[in-house]
């Protein structure tokens, strides 16, 4: 298999056999990382749990929540030894063609302004801030706001 084509994510539905995998990926990347409680809630809540697959590994994973004509992103993360690659891009855009086949007329969510490589990825798609939540992050003996972001989808 070319070098090329294990760049190309697999994308299957995430299962509680994934939670270790995800809660480790997850716990190498951020500082305060969604905890193995908050993937399998997700889950339970029918919430579209996603795997990017690349070279047969856990190379990313997203949650994203739609209700009637809107969809939340709830979490969009790739592995550390898979960033740099185009692999969040190539997931974002399979979150949005899923919230479009969804029926979502819009699509939310939120980041740290500190991110400024998801916020660098969400802007290129053409994601605009409508909002701030001030201390909706943890940020060790503070908080940290979050950025509301948002794209039309129709």
């Amino acid at each position: 298999m070319s070098a090329q084509l294990e760049l190309i994510p697999r994308y299957r539905l995430m299962t509680g056999a994934d939670l270790d995998a995800v809660s480790a990926i997850e716990a190498a990347i951020y500082p305060y990382p969604w905890s193995r409680g908050n993937f399998s809630d997700s889950l339970a809540a029918g919430y579209h749990c996603w795997i990017a697959e690349c070279a047969g590994e856990v190379a990313g994973y997203a949650v994203v929540m739609v209700a009637a004509d809107e969809a939340h992103l709830l979490n969009l993360s790739v592995a550390a030894r898979w960033q740099r690659r185009g692999i969040g891009r190539e997931a974002l855009g399979f979150v949005l063609k899923l919230a479009r086949d969804c029926g979502a007329e819009k699509i939310l969510l939120e980041v740290r302004p500190s991110n400024n490589a998801a916020i660098a990825l969400y802007g290129s798609a053409g994601f605009a801030e409508i909002a701030r939540r001030r201390g909706y992050y943890p940020a060790g003996d503070a908080r940290e706001d979050a950025i509301v972001l948002q794209l039309g989808l129709r």
